[in-house]
Formats: C-alpha cells, structure tokens, sequence
C-alpha cells in the first residue's frame, strides 16, 4: 500500500527522474563535458544568457575533451577474441541502477557518465548478465545514456553521435566507437521509449509552473527519495506545498498532467513506432548475425490510467516489433521498482534473469 501512496503521490514528479538537469536549468549558460576514451562525450548545453539554447557547435572553443589514454587501442571499441560480446543499448535504466549511480554535480549541471561501458555498478543488469553468462566486463559493455530517446538512439546507431542537441532532454551526445560496438557485437539489447514520454511530460509540468518544480525535480534526480522514509516524506511534501502555485499555474498544471499527458503519449508511441525499426534496421545494416533483444517496460505509475495504458500499448507494440523484424521480445512486467521510478536492485536482477533466459547460447 506505501508504494501505492507515493505512486500516486509522485506521479508528475517520478518524470523528472528520466531527465537531465538541463530541463530544469537556469537561463545561464552551462557546458559540461564528461568523458573519456573508455567512454562517450557527452555535452549538456543548459541555455544561453538569453534564454535560448546554446547550440553545441557553436560552443566547441569552448570545450575541452579529455585526453585519450596512452593505450592506443583504447578507443578502437572491443578487443577481438572468441568470447561473446553482449552489449546493452538504452536510457538511464540501462545505464545504472537509478541516476544516482552517477556522480552528480548540482552546480555544474551534469553527469559524469564514465560508469558506462565497463564501469557500470554490480547491481546493473549488464552486470548480473556478466555474472550469469561468465563474461568479463570487456565483453559485456553497458552503453546506456541519461535521458537517451528513441530518434537519438537511432542516430547514434547510424552516425555515432546524435545530429543535434536535444532541448527538452538537455543532451547531446558525441561517440562515434558507437558502430565498432555494434559491428561486433553478439547479442545487443535495447531498451529504448520511457523518455520519448517521459522528457517532453516533465518539461511540460516545468512550463506550467513557471519552473516552481526545479527543485523538487532535482531532489528526485539526485536520488533523494529513492529510498522514502518519514522525513524524506515530510520534505518532498513540503517542497510540493511550497511551490505555491497561482491559480493559471494550478489550471494549467492540471492540464498538463490529464489531457496534455494524454497527448505526450500519444505522439511518444508514434515517435517509437516510427524510430524503433530504424534503429533496428541501422543495427542490422552493419552487423546482420547479431541477436537483438527489445525489452518491454515496467509500469513506474500504476495507479494513473493515462500512464498505464501508454505502457501497456508500448509493450504491446514493442512486442509486435520483434515479431516483424525477427528480434527477440523481453518483457519485465514484474520489475521491482524505488520511489524514484528506476529498478531496484532486485529489480535489475530480474531484468537480467529475463535477459539471460532470451539470449541464444
């Protein structure tokens, strides 16, 4: 019944969970590049002094990479040998149990996503995959991505980096070893689509606000009610009561969160059904031989219909998919979820239980 409550309770605010700070940023401008050769470049881009989005293009004098390694194959993608090479294609749930797996930094307004690849923490999925399967990490690479949907996921499949920033997401992701990793990869998962809703929902709730939501969306962001108790409790209903809303916030909130909710996701599943066979067939473009394995989706928000129903027709869709394209359907109904919408622990576990029982061995 708890987590019923708080579902309820946290049903606009779980959103915010599956997006980057830059949706909720100030109007300074912001730049943050993290990354390395192990891993991809990732640049958020928060606003210009005006208010409008800094184009990241624009700003390359500004940035200054990360060194490669000395080792000069180390961003050549994945060493050549007979061992499967599994690799997990996704958004934030792919990348880490919950965002809080990444090194947040509230002031510089980004994330240090070098726990991709083969850092990923051991209660990750691909982690409990690598367990299962006996796999060391440099076969079983995690390229899951903080606020990733599913046209940028196409695109970094096909080109190695999406084509522009993304301004509801604040990303714009750079890593052109993307395709070796695919090129050689036995089995690739994906788990793609929460975000196609979930970004353009909370942005809303941040317009309809006038932005009196940025600080309970970091809160859930930085992993501050992942694990509720009292005095969490207390503090996130504080933190509600405290926007203190005008009437035309209250209205148009109300709004957002019944009949323009309806409408995010309703355009989110023809995103999905538009993107997700190309990000297939990109796939199968530069590598035909390897298994691809959609995972369906957990339901983070039981209790609210518009949301169940969106989960349920993606999952029903997504199923469709693989049928149509010769993939492999995983479906996670039973994920066990914390109040912050990602899986638990336990919750990993049984993606990858799922996940192994698919592969093809």
């Amino acid at each position: 019944m708890k987590k019923r409550i708080l579902s309820f309770l946290l049903a606009a605010a779980l959103a915010a969970s599956c997006a980057p700070l830059g949706a909720f940023a100030d109007d300074g401008a912001s730049i943050g590049i993290i990354g390395s050769a192990d891993g991809p470049t990732a640049i958020y881009v928060t606003g210009a002094a005006d208010g409008a989005p800094q184009d990241p293009a624009a700003a390359q004098d500004e940035i200054m990479l990360i060194e490669e390694t000395p080792a000069e194959d180390a961003a050549e993608g994945p060493q050549q040998d007979d061992s499967l090479l599994y690799i997990a294609l996704g958004d934030s749930i792919a990348a880490g149990v919950g965002l809080p797996s990444f090194s947040y930094t509230p002031a510089e307004i980004f994330y240090d996503i070098s726990p991709n690849f083969e850092g990923y923490p051991a209660d990750c999925y691909v982690a409990r995959v690598v367990d299962a399967l006996g796999l060391d990490r440099s076969h079983a690479l995690n390229l899951g991505l903080p606020a990733l949907m599913t046209k940028d996921l196409l695109e970094m499949v096909r080109d190695g980096q999406m084509s522009a920033f993304n301004q509801p997401a604040g990303t714009y992701y750079v890593y052109p070893a993307f395709l070796d990793y695919i090129r050689d990869a036995d089995v690739i998962s994906i788990e793609i689509g929460m975000n196609d809703a979930m970004v353009p929902f909370v942005v809303s709730i941040g317009e309809a606000t006038h932005w009196k939501s940025e600080q309970l969306a970091n809160t859930i962001i930085a992993g501050g009610y992942r694990d509720m108790d009292f005095d969490d409790f207390v503090s996130m209903m504080q933190q509600l009561f405290g926007m203190r809303l005008t009437f035309q916030e209250t209205s148009d909130l109300f709004y957002a969160v019944t009949t323009g909710a309806s409408n995010v996701c309703s355009e989110a599943y023809e995103n999905i059904k538009t993107y997700l066979p190309q990000v297939i067939d990109a796939i199968r473009a530069v590598n035909p031989d390897a298994q691809i394995l959609l995972l369906g989706c957990y339901n983070p928000v039981p209790l609210l219909w518009t949301w169940s129903n969106f989960f349920n027709r993606y999952n029903r869709l997504v199923r469709q998919i693989a049928e149509d394209a010769g993939c492999t359907y995983v479906g996670i109904p039973r994920t066990r979820i914390a109040n912050d919408g990602h899986p638990t622990p336990a919750g990993h576990k049984y993606i990858a239980q799922q996940i192994v029982e698919a592969i093809d061995q």
